[in-house]
């Protein structure tokens, strides 16, 4: 079997490493005897998924603007927010994508305007207390529509 997968990368190139793991899953998943079995299945489906998140960060990451994050010294995100409007039901009825320094409170029209585009009747915003700054109130108020956040003191 040794003689018959593709040779392993031994470089530090990620795009090396990808191509040799895509080579790799398509000839493991071409040897149905091989693939079939429960652990090389689940084993498989794994790869598949790293590859294909691998991607997506590698893309991610390519951003000049984006900058890195760390939550400890093992684990690093990239720098942007996701703000997201929601149903009751947790049906997302609205979403923006921000760098992290943004605030999460100039995002409310833009979120009601795009909610309200989608159909939704909004009566009540639930956040944090970011939500509740003087322009937010004010066009809330002008709606007629509930805010639940701690007050920022004005």
């Amino acid at each position: 079997m040794k003689d018959r997968i593709p040779e392993k990368n031994d470089s530090n190139d990620l795009e090396k490493e990808l191509s040799y793991c895509r080579e790799l899953e398509k000839h493991v998943r071409s040897d149905q005897t091989l693939s079939l079995i429960p652990t090389v299945k689940e084993k498989l489906n794994l790869l598949k998924e790293t590859i294909e998140d691998t991607q997506e960060n590698y893309a991610l990451s390519k951003d000049r603007d984006v900058k890195t994050g760390h939550k400890s010294a093992d684990s690093s995100f990239f720098d942007y927010k996701t703000h997201l409007a929601m149903t009751e039901e947790r049906i997302i009825t609205a979403a923006m994508i921000t760098f992290e320094e943004k605030g999460d409170g100039p995002e409310l029209p833009k979120l009601l305007e795009i909610s309200q585009d989608n159909g939704i009747g909004v009566d009540t915003v639930i956040g944090d207390s970011a939500y509740s700054g003087k322009e937010n109130l004010e066009l809330t108020g002008e709606q007629d529509i509930q805010v639940v956040a701690r007050r920022i003191p004005q």
